[in-house]
């Protein structure tokens, strides 16, 4: 099977995650086949970059792997919408901006920039940076009295994504411990120089 309709079947659904569909049949169907216009003629335009074939039964053993990406992260969405929406409106505002050292199993672009999407499109979570040659990302996170509640998800995204996008590392593989950045009401960044240091003063 030729590579480029899958790539455009891939940039129709990312395109329903960009919308921020309503959960509903008729709005995901309309917003799919807007995806699919705009994003098959655009796969078939780059398809010179792409390698000439898929390898469709590796594919097809993916899709399971790749709904259940879907159903755990719209899961997730739901659940931060309602998280965040309480801490915004609760009269003692339970608010700790945090920046979370957030270290990755997944290896292939395809996977890094998934899991970066996810992070960023729930709320209360955003992606500030990826340190290529760490191999980690540096999450801000709109309050995390502790970082595991950060990486809970992510870590299950990340087990999906391993087998979606046929890694190496199984799902449930160890990873090194995250690192908590101390920060208050200010939002510290990663030190972008090689061998700075990882935290805001």
């Amino acid at each position: 099977m030729r590579r480029w309709p899958v790539y455009g079947i891939g940039l129709a659904v990312l395109w329903l995650f960009v919308r921020g569909v309503e959960l509903a049949p008729l709005p995901i169907v309309r917003e799919l086949l807007i995806g699919l216009a705009f994003g098959l003629p655009l796969a078939f335009t780059l398809r010179r970059f792409y390698r000439p074939r898929v390898a469709l039964r590796e594919r097809a053993l993916a899709l399971p792997y790749a709904g259940m990406y879907v159903l755990v992260f719209v899961w997730e969405l739901l659940t931060a919408n309602l998280d965040v929406a309480y801490r915004v409106l609760s009269p003692s505002m339970p608010i700790k901006p945090t920046v979370v050292e957030v270290p990755l199993r997944v290896e292939s672009d395809a996977a890094v920039t998934t899991i970066a999407n996810s992070i960023t499109l729930t709320p209360g979570t955003l992606t500030m940076d990826y340190d290529e040659k760490r191999h980690v990302f540096y999450v801000h996170a709109l309050a995390a009295e502790d970082p595991k509640e950060v990486l809970e998800p992510i870590r299950k995204w990340e087990d999906y994504a391993l087998r979606i996008f046929d890694e190496e590392r199984e799902p449930g593989s160890p990873v090194p411990e995250s690192v908590s950045n101390p920060g208050d009401e200010t939002v510290p960044t990663a030190d972008p120089r090689p061998g700075g240091d990882d935290r805001g003063d």
